[in-house]
């Protein structure tokens, strides 16, 4: 593999579908070129970023770096119809697209409901949801489709019952959320174009715009009524403000924890010495979380674009050239992690970069190891014996993604 050949291998969705494949490419860039320009057809030109230690200085300079106009990779057609969206005031503008100040007082609004205290008084609703899906794993009769009999469903009943949403309304949500994130996918996609792509995102802010009305006329006491009631200078959001804020709420909150939960099971099955260590030592298990997320990555990738004129490993980059964020090399990175194509469910210290780093750390991080600590916590304990009943399958993307299918055979036993 050319050093080419493995940079273009971040505009190509289904390199996120054969991870040793992308490994192989990832190490040989963090090798040799760390920071890399890829030309790949129907995307404009970017720089591969692929070192930890370069992706934590980017995000920590965030006036040189910024998430306008280019916060994720995507088509050059794509990009396109986006700047044309946002000039007529109708494009998704989520965290993920601000930069400061704008950035720092949006982000305030959905805080609270993330820091400590919150968390604590969710506890009791994840740990009931965390018993109802291990409980439907029993009726299941030993055999399923982990990822999406349990693990898509569990996190999205989370943060959807975080946000106040009814669960009549969960089906749609978890269609949309994987239309918005599964574009590349033929599984998961609505279609091929730009267009389709946004089609989705029209869904998403009709629903949400009906319910910011219902939450500004009768207030309640959930997320999705402080947004909606939300104040900047004291004038409320947009209703694209609006609805953008549940969107990134709604659905990185839900699709990035998925994939965790699946391949951190999956993680386990391939390293049984690590499944029995971890059930002998029950109070591994925050590292354990840490190690699958790690292993994980769900988020593949951010962008960041200049600002102004500057270098980076002696490679000039000029003001209003984009760089690409690459996650999951950053936490192979052999400059960092001791032995780090190893799943090892005791790694302390874990320094991955799956959340970000900075001021655009992940808003939900918190809630996303609480989830995974309260249904692993109750699987384990009750997990006789599992396997593989087939071979998983990875999502096609460049943005979120993970294990699509992980069909597995096991034996749990009764609750304690």
């Amino acid at each position: 593999m050319t050093i080419e050949q493995a940079g273009r291998m971040l505009a190509d969705a289904t390199s996120y579908t054969d991870e040793r494949r992308l490994h192989d490419a990832l190490t040989l860039l963090r090798r040799q070129a760390p920071v890399h320009l890829v030309q790949a057809p129907e995307y404009d030109p970017f720089y591969a970023v692929t070192r930890h230690a370069d992706i934590m200085g980017i995000e920590r300079d965030h006036i040189l770096w910024l998430n306008e106009p280019r916060p994720i990779l995507g088509k050059a057609a794509f990009d396109k119809l986006a700047r044309e969206q946002a000039a007529q005031g109708i494009a998704l503008k989520t965290l993920v697209h601000m930069d400061d100040p704008q950035h720092r007082v949006i982000r305030a609004i959905g805080a609270d409901w993330f820091r400590p205290k919150a968390m604590r008084d969710l506890e009791g609703r994840v740990q009931e949801l965390a018993r109802r899906y291990v409980d439907r794993m029993a009726e299941f009769g030993g055999e399923c489709d982990f990822a999406t009999q349990v693990a898509v469903h569990y996190p999205l009943y989370v943060i959807l019952s975080l946000l106040g949403l009814p669960e009549s309304d969960f089906p749609r949500m978890l269609k949309l959320t994987q239309e918005l994130f599964g574009g590349a996918d033929a599984e998961t996609r609505r279609g091929e174009s730009a267009e389709d792509q946004f089609a989705v995102l029209l869904d998403f802010f009709a629903y949400f715009q009906d319910l910011t009305a219902a939450r500004r006329a009768h207030p309640t006491e959930d997320l999705a009524s402080a947004i909606a009631n939300a104040q900047v200078d004291g004038e409320p959001l947009s209703d694209i403000d609006t609805a953008s804020y549940y969107v990134i709420i709604a659905s990185a909150g839900h699709d990035t924890t998925s994939s965790t939960v699946a391949g951190g099971l999956h993680a386990l099955i391939e390293h049984p010495a690590q499944l029995a260590r971890l059930r002998e030592n029950p109070g591994l298990l925050p590292l354990a979380v840490d190690e699958m997320i790690r292993w994980v990555t769900p988020v593949k990738e951010f962008m960041r674009t200049a600002s102004a004129d500057t270098t980076l490993h002696d490679v000039p980059i000029k003001k209003g050239e984009s760089v690409l964020l690459s996650y999951p090399s950053a936490n192979r990175d052999e400059e960092v992690f001791t032995d780090p194509f190893a799943f090892d469910i005791g790694r302390d210290p874990n320094r991955h970069l799956a959340f970000g780093f900075g001021v655009h750390y992940c808003l939900g991080a918190a809630l996303a190891k609480m989830e995974l600590k309260a249904l692993f916590a109750e699987l384990l304990p009750r997990l006789e014996s599992v396997e593989l009943a087939g071979e998983p399958e990875w999502t096609a993307t460049t943005f979120v993604g993970g294990i699509k299918h992980l069909p597995i055979r096991y034996k749990l036993r009764p609750p304690a």
